[in-house]
């Protein structure tokens, strides 16, 4: 009997997966693999709400495999050393992988190839359309317009049955994290595929209209699903191309593949800007406050609050929240972006790093000096304050106007922070220190 192993990474999924199916095909049985490695689960990779999801998302494929005939096998440890012993172990003739973009992906997919005594095939199952297709791109206009007349790979045909090697060591799955968001979502392409049928049926048609609406909440919240590959993104793109509504989400999807694409190219920029940067402050206690949601500026902490209850937060908000913290408190973006990376059910390192970069005017953003003035942001999306009264516990009876920038006797009363800057003369200071 010839063994093939399917390496699982961010692709726990049995639809559209690459990998899983071109590991069937090529042997009599086959061995679903996944590997908790101590080298990312030391970071801020390992975020408890990420890996709380992800254990989740694992049982969930494990049951798919199980109901095709299969099963998933669970290693712990070093990631590369992990899977040699299972080919010696095994006699496995070859290892199916997808490719990932990051500096750390990239060395690790090479320590694979260097160290596996079989052959290591890389397939493209992350992106709509794969890094390296075509040439980067630092502008993400023009990089919609090539993505778009690029022709995609048809979705690959989700695998029905499979064979695994008798006798052989599963291993087990963790038990969750504690120290999770309470209200994190709950991980797996089960749980994925419902919530994008519901949201599709239910909003995807006035999407472009309610995507910003912050109380709505309209956004479709798969991008967790999307991050650890329990939903295909080119099988969504595909299904959602054409339909009422569709290109405006579709386009949501190029962004991801555009900041994955640049990272691929430039590794680098995960932590080094691309652009000249300000002159950041050392502001502990400004931090601190932002990181509590305790600003003063209602938006903002409804955001931060969000992302501590759910480990999520909507993505007009994070461009406040991020735009807060580096031009109103010129604190460096990778603060920010670790302090995110530490909390979001969908820190994906080229989505989050490079949106940081893009607000904070050091990355691939054509106006570097855009600023979200909080409260007008808060006015525009929230122009009840729902979503504020939903975040922020103190400001629950308080109404617009008011709840957006609440006057000091209202602040007083309800126990609600002062605004701790005045944003006018934040952003002076910052365009000051960026041109001196």
């Amino acid at each position: 009997m010839t063994v093939t192993v399917a390496l699982f990474t961010r692709d726990l999924r049995v639809r559209d997966n690459p990998v899983l199916a071109a590991a069937v095909a090529a042997a009599d049985a086959v061995i679903p693999l996944f590997v908790f490695d101590d080298a990312i689960l030391a970071t801020s990779h390992g975020s408890p709400n990420r890996v709380g999801f992800l254990i989740q998302a694992l049982a969930d494929l494990d049951a798919s495999l199980q109901d095709r005939g299969g099963a998933l096998a669970v290693r712990h440890g070093d990631w590369v050393g992990e899977v040699v012993r299972l080919v010696e172990e095994t006699g496995a003739i070859s290892v199916h992988v997808a490719r990932d973009v990051s500096a750390f992906a990239q060395q690790r997919a090479a320590r694979l190839a260097e160290h596996v005594p079989v052959p290591v095939v890389f397939h493209d199952a992350l992106a709509v359309v794969a890094p390296g297709t075509f040439k980067p791109y630092q502008v993400f206009t023009p990089y919609w317009n090539k993505w778009s007349d690029t022709a995609w790979r048809q979705p690959v045909p989700m695998v029905r049955r499979l064979i695994i090697p008798p006798d052989f060591d599963r291993g087990a799955l963790p038990g969750s994290p504690a120290h999770r968001a309470p209200d994190v979502m709950r991980g797996g392409e089960t749980e994925g595929l419902r919530r994008m049928k519901a949201w599709t049926a239910r909003t995807l048609a006035r999407y472009a209209e309610v995507h910003d609406d912050v109380a709505a909440d309209a956004t479709s919240r798969i991008s967790p699903y999307l991050h650890f590959g329990c939903l295909s993104p080119l099988e969504v793109a595909t299904r959602l191309r054409g339909r009422a509504g569709g290109e405006a989400f579709v386009r949501q999807l190029c962004w991801r593949d555009f900041f994955m694409q640049f990272l691929a190219a430039r590794p680098d920029t995960a932590h080094r800007s691309v652009r000249r940067e300000p002159e950041w402050i050392d502001d502990d206690e400004g931090l601190a406050a932002w990181q509590q949601g305790t600003t003063g500026f209602p938006l903002v902490d409804a955001g931060m609050r969000q992302l501590a209850r759910e480990g999520f937060v909507h993505n007009r908000v994070r461009m406040v929240v991020a735009s807060f913290l580096t031009k109103d408190l010129l604190v460096d973006w990778r603060t920010g972006a670790a302090f995110f990376m530490q909390h979001l059910v969908d820190g994906d390192l080229a989505v989050n790093q490079l949106n940081w970069q893009w607000v904070a005017g050091t990355g691939t953003d054509t106006n570097p000096h855009r600023v979200y003035n909080p409260t007008l942001q808060a006015q525009k999306f929230d122009p009840a304050g729902t979503y504020i009264r939903r975040y922020v516990d103190e400001l629950r009876d308080v109404h617009a106007p008011d709840v957006h920038d609440p006057p000091p006797e209202v602040r007083e009363k309800v126990g609600y922070p002062p605004p701790m800057v005045d944003h006018k003369a934040a952003i002076e200071r910052r365009r000051a220190r960026r041109a001196s």
